[in-house]
């Protein structure tokens, strides 16, 4: 069996792929990373010894799904996972950012993941199985400055992915939207104990922890998910932050704008 999984050169989509290749899953793994999607494949080869296919393709093409699609389909890929991961983050006010940015993160996170699921929907729903899964984000809920269209965009998918789940679900197929909180990453820029503070909090989750939650969660068919402990509660408090609370944090994310 393979499982596909786009933005798997670096960070979280890493992260799935080895952790699939751990779970015995022979892989196919997709970046506009070119240099990098080639390491991690030979990388995962070496580490796990199951067969890796490889490709430098931008998602934001939109022939892009139907080419991944032809190339499982002339390669015999018996594919069972899609795992769409690829996407990108920013902070910064609308008015501030160059329309490109705005332009690449609503083609990634809507378009592209849009196509991939209407294609290989079709692919699992002629095979009645398969497993796909789409990263939202605990920012679907929430209503922040400085992220409006990325928060936008992750509510799109946990309403897309819920949707679809009743859609495929009578078909063999299941589609789960994954939405994490804090992640133990560099994006935020904290110092190293800051961040095994937070991590030791349960403030933050790894990278390694995330995926297993995610894949599990995935291979029991849920519509959708917030893994860690706090992050559900916190979900209803985000959704009701006062006024004052959101001009307060827009003082504070500056740092971070990019």
């Amino acid at each position: 069996m393979y499982a596909l999984v786009t933005g798997a050169s670096s960070g979280i989509g890493r992260c799935y792929a080895r952790e699939l290749a751990n779970q015995g899953y022979n892989l196919f793994i997709v970046s506009n990373q070119e240099k990098e999607i080639f390491e991690t494949g030979e990388e995962i080869k070496r580490d796990f010894g199951v067969e890796v296919h490889t490709m430098f393709k931008d998602l934001t093409d939109s022939n892009a799904p139907d080419e991944l699609l032809e190339y499982v389909k002339e390669n015999d890929l018996d594919l069972e996972v899609l795992v769409n991961n690829a996407g990108v983050f920013f902070f910064n006010p609308l008015i501030n950012t160059e329309w490109r940015r705005v332009e690449l993160l609503l083609n990634l996170h809507i378009m592209a993941v849009t196509k991939m699921c209407h294609v290989f929907g079709q692919y699992f729903a002629e095979k009645r199985h398969g497993y796909i899964l789409n990263m939202s984000s605990m920012s679907a809920w929430m209503t922040m400055p400085g992220i409006n269209v990325y928060n936008s965009s992750k509510s799109y998918i946990l309403n897309f992915s819920r949707s679809l789940w009743y859609e495929m679900k009578p078909l063999g197929v299941t589609v789960t939207a994954i939405c994490p909180g804090a992640v133990d990453t560099t994006l935020y820029g904290l110092a190293p104990n800051l961040r095994k503070l937070a991590v030791g909090l349960h403030v933050s989750m790894t990278p390694e922890r995330l995926v297993k939650k995610a894949l599990k969660a995935m291979f029991k068919g849920k519509k959708h998910v917030v893994p860690g402990l706090i992050n559900g509660p916190f979900v209803f408090i985000i959704k009701h932050l006062p006024d004052w609370f959101v001009f307060a944090a827009m003082k504070r994310i500056s740092q971070f704008q990019k």
